[in-house]
């Protein structure tokens, strides 16, 4: 029998599935705009009602003594229900923007290969022959493309539901202590003290939300002192017990490949954290050859590796989806990855990437 009529033709494969994506892209990109109008319209509504409480508050300061406790009560209370409700409406609204305008680059982005795969013949190995059992080029491409977004979108809920509600908390706090200063003096100083210990929580918070997303550091000192704090802060947040080795002389590598050393031991240990139940983790970085060499060994309960290697897509964990993800990641630059694992007996995951 014929090969041809066995595998279809690499470069047809990956147009269709470009193209499909691009049409399911350009509906997001319809419902996100709609999402944007109606929370658009939402906000504009909030901030008319919030004039028109803050209107209220002021007529009720001229007139404080007349105004029965009561009503003064409601209207500071519906005065927080508003800035509530329009401090989480500009949250959101934020997040669907900033969705919009990723979309839209991916759009371009895909347009651009789909431009390069009709006007020439082929695109790096696309001529090869697809090997039955191995994900073509191309779905690795898209997989990579919503792994990222789906990343992305953890990063905006936390950062919605953590810092952005407590810098709302903080405005309400902050209009509390200026009503109490003077009649109740002690009072708006414990309130303050609380508005302190809430703002240092939520500094931090946001210091670790702008380290996972890029670490200043990583860029002015290099990939090992970024590990160590990173496995220093792990340490300080989790019960397990993390030792780190470093090998070989520190050095700095292209940013690019820092930048996969790094992400790649901070996804393995957030795969231990999150579903090895792991006592404790090593952590090993060498340096000392032309070749970086990763290891990330933990105690925990273990998994089956094989769908990993396997190509089988059906029925698969968070975790197991998150390392197949990191090696298409790792085998795209010129990297292997391997795993030993059983159930209930830990797991020793190897990286190897070229230093370039």
């Amino acid at each position: 029998m014929n090969r041809d009529n066995l595998l279809t033709d690499p470069k047809e494969e990956i147009v269709e599935l470009i193209a499909d994506e691009m049409q399911q892209i350009k509906r997001k990109l319809t419902e996100i705009k709609q999402q944007i109008e109606q929370t658009q319209a939402i906000v504009d509504r909030e901030q008319q009602r919030s004039a028109d409480i803050a209107t209220d508050l002021r007529n009720i300061q001229d007139n404080l003594d007349t105004v029965p406790r009561q009503d003064i009560k409601a209207k500071y209370d519906e005065a927080l229900d508003s800035r509530f409700r329009l401090a989480t409406m500009r949250g959101q609204l934020e997040k669907f923007q900033a969705h919009y305008e990723y979309m839209e680059k991916q759009q371009q982005l895909l347009n651009q290969l789909m431009g390069k795969l009709q006007g020439v013949g082929t695109l790096g190995d696309v001529d090869e022959p697809i090997i039955p059992g191995q994900p073509a080029p191309s779905v690795n491409f898209v997989r990579i493309i919503q792994a990222q977004e789906d990343e992305r979108q953890r990063l905006s809920v936390q950062m919605h539901d953590g810092p952005a509600q407590s810098l709302t908390n903080f405005i309400l706090q902050a209009e509390i202590c200026q009503k109490l200063f003077d009649r109740n003096p002690e009072r708006a100083a414990e309130e303050l003290n609380n508005l302190k210990t809430a703002a240092s929580t939520t500094f931090q918070k946001v210091r670790d939300f702008i380290f996972d997303l890029r670490p200043m550091m990583l860029t002015d000192l290099g990939v090992v002192p970024t590990v160590r704090r990173y496995v220093d802060s792990f340490k300080d947040k989790t019960d397990i017990e993390t030792e780190l080795e470093i090998l070989g002389d520190e050095r700095r590598l292209e940013s690019h490949r820092e930048v996969m050393v790094f992400r790649s031991i901070q996804e393995l240990m957030g795969h231990v954290r999150d579903y090895a139940g792991a006592s404790h983790m090593k952590v090993r970085v060498d340096l000392s050859g032309s070749t970086i060499k990763m290891l990330v060994e933990d105690d925990g309960r273990g998994f089956n590796p094989e769908p990993i290697f396997s190509g089988e897509e059906g029925n698969l964990d968070s975790r197991t989806q998150g390392l197949i993800n990191l090696k298409e990641r790792i085998e795209m630059v010129g990297g292997s990855i391997s795993i030993t694992s059983d159930e209930g007996s830990g797991s020793t995951i190897r990286l190897e990437l070229p230093a370039g």
